[in-house]
């Protein structure tokens, strides 16, 4: 599947533990150079769990009320975990959700900065 950054997208997530896996939704953050020659992608994970939304750096909001919210395709309220990055081959990318406008992958490139201490 070609990707390009910014897209949402339904990923096989694998278990920090090697025993499984779990589809959930996820935002691609790698560059689109990369997502053209590569077999694989950098995806940041989306929650629907909120609880931390505003105290947490590395979480970036997404409200499905407004229109930046609709354009991502989720379906309830999320945050974009920016500390929940991870490398997934591209046959674990089931399916396009939607797109995260460019003021979101703004500070969504901003909570990585913060979660890596660049």
């Amino acid at each position: 599947m070609n990707v390009r950054r910014a897209e949402v997208l339904m990923v096989e997530f694998p278990f920090h533990e090697g025993s499984g896996s779990k589809f959930r939704p996820a935002v691609v953050v790698q560059s689109d150079q990369d997502n053209s020659r590569l077999g694989t992608t950098v995806v940041a994970m989306i929650s629907k769990n909120t609880r931390l939304a505003g105290r947490e750096p590395r979480h970036v909001f997404i409200d499905i009320a407004t229109p930046d919210g609709q354009a991502s395709g989720l379906w309830m309220n999320s945050i974009v975990n920016c500390s929940q990055l991870v490398t997934v081959s591209d046959e674990r990318i089931d399916r396009h959700l939607g797109e995260l406008p460019p003021q979101l992958m703004r500070l969504v490139d901003d909570a990585i900065k913060h979660g890596l201490g660049l």
